[in-house]
């Protein structure tokens, strides 16, 4: 027993660190996007503020790149859904010896860079529209158009991935038998097949539409004279980024939550009516009298989803009327003073440093002075054996005759030791020549 408690808290602790991985950036932008720090920062929490939401809606370069993406991931989702379901059909129809290469060439785009799939769709398509002779402007050189290429060649494979995942539940015999009663092959793939794949084909359009607008590496070598949400961001975080960044996306992940709890409200729902219809009794299912449960009834994901709806109705509500111009003023005055006393706090820390340098300099040359004797006349007080000593080489200093008292003349080659080369007469030669 306690080894199952045991198992059971280490699966929880597990869980929670791995949610912490996975949601903690997420929960730490979103946080950063109310701060009023001008770079996006968590701590310290300095005032509340909603400006940097109104600072993201000014921003024309990111709601141009919101409408560029938007136009590119319509045109993906079009384009993709249809050459997924075209290969879906293809590969459980096609002869089974060949289904595994045919597999392999449908799935190869997935394995290639994003970076190469951009540079070959840029080059090839250049050179159709020189094959054809069109001017540089034409759509096929169109950013748009490229940018969407581009990335079906790839997401059509996701596309497809999840449409043969349904289509193999699919029962041809539900085809066959409306061959047989008379239905043509378009009238079996749109009556019969189409609605079987209509749930596949919705959850390979959402993926579509959000793999193409999170995609940096196909799009930056396409985009042309239209960027994307990605590139725009690219290009702000070169030159520093602020919270309207957070701000985005925090809206973002409240769009997701939102959506995820309509779809699992939504999914509950059924579930609830379809067990309420299988419950209930002919009579009720002829009158259409049937009692169906409440939308609200063992449905946690409507009642999130009403509470979402409330908590951001109420923030909308407190951005309109909520000032903190008086928090930041205060913030800013406050760093103020704080800086103030630093500058303080340094120039005393400078002055006592030089107090105290100045004084171990007096009592440095106190010591000189009061401890070292003066050195005797003739005596070498340098250590260098008299090398330094100003008659060293010239030998020019007089020596006073104790009998006569007056100065003699120094020897020739008494003090030099470089036998008088140095000495004035020696090159000159005006000394006495005895004559």
């Amino acid at each position: 027993m306690k080894s199952f408690s045991f198992l059971r808290l280490s699966v929880w602790f597990y869980l929670a660190i791995f949610f912490a991985y996975l949601l903690g950036p997420l929960v730490i932008m979103s946080v950063t996007a109310f701060n009023s720090p001008e770079f996006p920062r968590a701590s310290p929490w300095e005032c509340l503020t909603f400006e940097w939401f109104s600072a993201l809606f000014q921003d024309e370069r990111i709601l141009n790149g919101i409408w560029n993406s938007i136009l590119v991931g319509a045109g993906t989702v079009v384009l993709s859904v249809a050459m997924g379901l075209a290969g879906a059909l293809m590969l459980t129809q096609i002869w089974p010896k060949l289904r595994a290469t045919y597999y392999t060439i449908i799935i190869a785009p997935i394995l290639i860079p994003g970076v190469v799939l951009g540079i070959s769709t840029l080059v090839f398509w250049d050179r159709i529209n020189r094959m054809l002779g069109l001017g540089v402007d034409s759509f096929l050189s169109n950013g748009l158009f490229l940018t969407i290429i581009g990335q079906s060649t790839f997401i059509a494979s996701y596309c497809m991935l999840v449409l043969v995942a349904r289509l193999q539940r699919y029962d041809i015999a539900l085809t066959e038998a409306a061959l047989d009663l008379g239905a043509t092959h378009t009238q079996a793939f749109r009556k019969v097949l189409l609605p079987f794949m209509k749930p596949a084909i919705a959850s390979a359009a959402v993926l579509a539409f959000l793999a193409s607008f999170e995609n940096y590496n196909t799009t930056t070598f396409t985009f042309g004279e239209y960027p994307t949400l990605t590139i725009e961001l690219a290009q702000k975080v070169r030159y520093g980024i602020t919270p309207a960044i957070s701000a985005l996306a925090f809206i973002i992940v409240v769009l997701t939550v939102f959506a995820a709890l309509a779809n699992e409200a939504n999914i509950r729902r059924k579930e609830l009516v379809a067990a309420a219809r299988k419950d209930a009794t002919v009579e009720e299912l002829e009158s259409g009298r049937m009692r169906l449960p409440n939308f609200f009834s063992s449905n946690w994901a409507a009642v999130g989803l009403v509470v979402l709806a409330c908590l951001t109705v109420a923030t909308v509500g407190t951005a309109t009327v909520y000032s903190p111009q008086q928090c930041i003023a205060d913030i800013r005055e406050q760093k103020r003073l704080e800086t103030e006393q630093r500058i303080q706090e340094l120039r005393q820390r400078r002055a006592e440093e030089a107090a105290r340098r100045a004084a171990e300099e007096a009592e440095s040359g106190a010591d000189s002075t009061g401890g070292q004797s003066k050195p005797a006349a003739g005596g070498n007080s340098s250590g260098f054996g008299g090398a330094f000593a100003p008659s060293a080489l010239g030998g020019d200093s007089s020596t006073d005759d104790p009998d006569t008292g007056a100065d003699a003349a120094p020897e020739q080659d008494s003090g030099s030791g470089f036998g008088g080369a140095f000495d004035p007469n020696a090159l000159s030669g005006g000394g006495d020549d005895g004559n």
